[in-house]
């Protein structure tokens, strides 16, 4: 079987896609990658992580280099203690996923995201380990060993705290979704040492009760317990922690978009904004746009995925990126996305503010409605945006400066994803109608390419 990297590692249903073989074959092939001598596993609360946790370390130890495991992590935690050592990291998670999924991502040596080359000599390397016939390994004393590294959470909970530097967050009443995932030990500890008064959601992970009803996807629950508790702020988490939302004490969402425009400006107004720049992907709301343009501070725009917002960054040397779904990179600070930093950066920020989270998030930007239809197709048809360029470019130009349109065909999957913002949800809803009738009816006649 071919075994191919998406924008965030492999996923699928645990023990039919993602098997105990391919497991081990993606620990044989991290090592092969990349030639690392030790590689550093995690995972989330999912009943199938300690399944795949072995067979990863297997394969790892199979290949002659050392698993180190960290036990149940955030997905930052696995980069930070990847960084630590020097080494590969691998992080099994399917985020945001049911529990009966499951996920391998992997870090390069030092906690960094895979580039494009890299990506391709892991999938080489599985497809070696997966096809029939013998793959031999080292022998005797040149097999791996497997050991624990129990102080790893620790030190990324350290190292998040650290972050705000000797500030705390005393007289914030903060209630935390910890998603029944990784973040469900440090999260809450991590804020009361910090002097916030924190009540705690979704903390007792079983197995099978990672994101159910709980977590970012999820904040329904969370919003009517902030408003109940007359808390602050709501921290909702995904299940591997590796992005966050928030909620005012209003009981609303304030989203990836509206955490990096306040995190923008704070930063800027205290000359840490790294050439007064922020990264963010295609569907980033353009009131975010507007709000930056407004400020001064540039936007840089990437295809949809942290592993390209992280790109960006490296590339130009900036230190704050990230994506609307709440995955936020303090570059200055960490090697990938970390909701629990994110969310302790920006409670730091309301905390100095002495402001309420509803309106700080109200005065950094205005959200246009953004509508979004998925057109499902027959079967691939090239040049999508080719077919319908004529009632784009129309589209485009009733909405003038005040939307925008996006027509993204999906890299997984026959759907294209038609995407507008506008002043108001009518005519965002319209618009996004009118364009996906046209995109259905393009492609209808045209058939698979």
């Amino acid at each position: 079987m071919a075994v191919r990297f998406g924008t965030d590692g492999v996923r699928g249903v645990a023990n039919r896609d993602l098997t105990p073989e391919v497991a081990l074959a993606i620990g044989r092939a991290a090592v092969r990658a990349f030639g690392s001598g030790r590689v550093v596993v995690g995972r989330d609360t999912r009943r199938s992580g300690p399944m795949l946790e072995s067979a990863v370390a297997a394969g790892i130890a199979a290949e002659g280099a050392d698993a180190v495991l960290v036990g149940v992590v955030p997905t930052p935690a696995v980069a930070l203690a990847a960084a630590h050592h020097g080494v590969a990291g691998v992080m099994i998670s399917a985020s945001h996923n049911p529990f009966g999924d499951n996920g391998i991502k992997l870090f390069a040596p030092g906690g960094l995201k895979l580039d494009d080359a890299e990506q391709s000599r892991v999938e080489d390397a599985i497809a070696e380990f997966l096809a029939p016939g013998p793959h031999p390994g080292p022998e005797g004393a040149a097999v791996g060993s497997v050991s624990a590294d129990p102080d790893a959470l620790d030190r990324y909970g350290r190292s998040v705290a650290d972050a705000i530097e000797g500030r705390t967050l005393q007289g914030l009443h903060v209630v935390l979704d910890c998603a029944n995932g990784s973040d469900s030990e440090v999260a809450p500890r991590v804020l009361a040492e910090l002097g916030a008064r924190v009540d705690v959601l979704a903390d007792r992970p079983d197995g099978t009760n990672i994101n159910l009803d709980c977590g970012s996807t999820h904040p329904e629950a969370l919003a009517e317990a902030v408003v109940r508790l007359g808390a602050d702020v709501g921290v909702a988490f995904d299940g591997d922690a590796d992005r966050v939302l928030a909620i005012d004490h209003l009981g609303r969402v304030v989203d990836g978009d509206q955490i990096m425009a306040l995190c923008a400006t704070d930063l800027r107004d205290r000359g840490r904004l790294a050439h007064d720049t922020v990264v963010v992907t295609v569907m980033s709301n353009l009131g975010f746009r507007h709000a930056m343009a407004a400020e001064g501070i540039t936007v840089v725009e990437t295809k949809v995925g942290d592993r390209y917002v992280l790109e960006a960054m490296a590339a130009g040397g900036f230190s704050l990126g990230g994506e609307q779904s709440g995955h936020v990179v303090f570059g200055d600070l960490c090697t990938t996305g970390d909701g629990l930093l994110t969310a302790v950066m920006f409670l730091d920020l309301v905390r100095r503010a002495g402001a309420p989270l509803a309106s700080l998030a109200e005065a950094a930007m205005t959200r246009l409605p953004q509508v979004l239809v998925n057109v499902r197709l027959e079967g691939p048809v090239p040049d999508v945006a080719a077919r319908v360029a004529d009632e784009v470019a129309a589209a485009e130009a009733e909405l003038g400066d005040d939307g925008r349109v996006l027509l993204r065909p999906s890299g997984t999957e026959p759907v294209v994803r038609v995407m507008v913002e506008a002043p108001t949800e009518e005519v965002a809803g319209r618009v996004a109608r009118s364009l996906a009738d046209a995109v259905a009816a393009h492609c209808a006649a045209a058939g698979p390419g």
